[in-house]
């Protein structure tokens, strides 16, 4: 079936085109790099992966209850209209709002896609031209995989987010080179993670614990990607140009933030739009849930050098400034550890299998 029927809401076109600006570099230095990139680039090439493979995809989904996360979750959880709702009306809202996450997951993946390739387009040193090409795959590879999740396991999409579109747009459309790794690789890759990671430690269903796993696990590496980048770039630029950059930040935020509300949902269940920016407002679930999507953006803003007053201010106004001494790395390292976890216990499970497989036909064939 085409992806167009599936739509919860219709997009309004099936394209979108962003006229593309500044210029294609090229480099013919190809013989030195920085070390910490191309080591980056390596793991990039060594981690590659088949979602087709590496995903158990024969585990059933309940299309209704696809993520097993609880009803206090949900922003009409504790409201008049849940009260009004029979089981069936909940479970149809469960398969929205599932529906209405890894659409936007899918989306902002096929953004992360064409963001990549620009950065190897208009990047100018050839070390991030090669990390950023294997990123552009590991985009695809995503995209590919929350399609399909979407497609045969809950059967409905919902068109991108208008503060997701309008990031990306302004990512994209800017000249400046190194403004799609601080779209991207910080502000969307960054809050993706977070939201990546919450509903990794939050669902009680296997295949989506093990989509949002592998996915953090390369995500992981890009948000590294963007942090050696623009740390070293970041260095080199004036205060104005450093004041450029932190104003994208704070408006891409608190679009961010805005993001995180999930009203068209709504909306298809008969709330009026103001009355389900209420609910969104007051569900404590989604405050907190807004609140740490920010763990992985704001300790990246600071450390690659953006955190001017200004900066510092809209974070406070956010109630996310404290985020700003989360340690990174260890998030990272802990993503790692998390997938390879989950296929050290999947492929044991096999092979236990297969053992069990091999020891009842021999003796099957000692009785025979």
């Amino acid at each position: 079936m085409p992806t167009h029927d599936l739509y919860a809401n219709k997009p309004d076109d099936p394209r979108w085109q962003v006229p593309a600006t500044g210029s294609a570099r090229f480099s013919w230095e190809y013989d030195e790099g920085r070390d910490r990139l191309l080591a980056l680039y390596q793991k990039g090439k060594d981690k590659q992966w088949d979602g087709a493979l590496r995903i158990d995809w024969d585990q059933e989904v309940d299309p209704y209850d696809p993520l097993g996360i609880p009803d206090e979750a949900l922003p009409l959880h504790g409201t008049p209209h849940w009260d009004r709702m029979n089981d069936r009306d909940r479970a149809e809202l469960r398969r929205h709002y599932a529906s209405w996450q890894f659409s936007q997951f899918l989306h902002g993946e096929q953004g992360a896609m064409v963001c990549a390739a620009r950065i190897v387009e208009s990047v100018p040193d050839l070390d991030a031209k090669f990390y950023s090409a294997t990123q552009t795959m590991d985009e695809a590879r995503h995209a590919e995989i929350y399609s399909r999740f979407l497609h045969e396991k809950i059967g409905m999409l919902y068109p991108i987010n208008d503060n997701l579109q309008s990031l990306l747009g302004d990512t994209l459309r800017d000249s400046r080179w190194d403004m799609p790794y601080l779209g991207m690789q910080v502000l969307i890759e960054g809050l993706a993670l977070a939201a990546f990671g919450m509903l990794r430690d939050t669902t009680s269903k296997p295949l989506p614990k093990q989509i949002l796993a592998y996915v953090m696990q390369d995500e992981a590496r890009h948000v590294a990607f963007g942090r050696m980048a623009l740390r070293d770039y970041y260095r080199q630029l004036t205060e104005a140009e450093l004041r450029e950059r932190e104003d994208f930040v704070i408006e891409g935020c608190y679009l961010m933030r805005d993001r995180l509300k999930g009203v068209e949902v709504l909306e298809n269940f008969g709330v009026p739009a103001h009355l389900a920016d209420a609910y969104s407002e007051q569900s404590e679930y989604l405050s907190l849930f807004r609140k740490l999507l920010f763990s992985r953006i704001v300790p990246c803003v600071k450390d690659i050098g953006l955190w001017g007053e200004r900066l510092q201010r809209a974070y406070l106004d956010m109630g996310v400034f404290d985020l700003g001494d989360a340690n990174l790395d260890l998030l990272m390292s802990q993503d790692e550890e998390i997938a390879e976890k989950l296929d050290a216990e999947r492929f044991a499970a096999e092979e236990a299998a297969r053992t069990a497989e091999v020891a009842d036909a021999i003796a099957q064939g000692t009785t025979d």
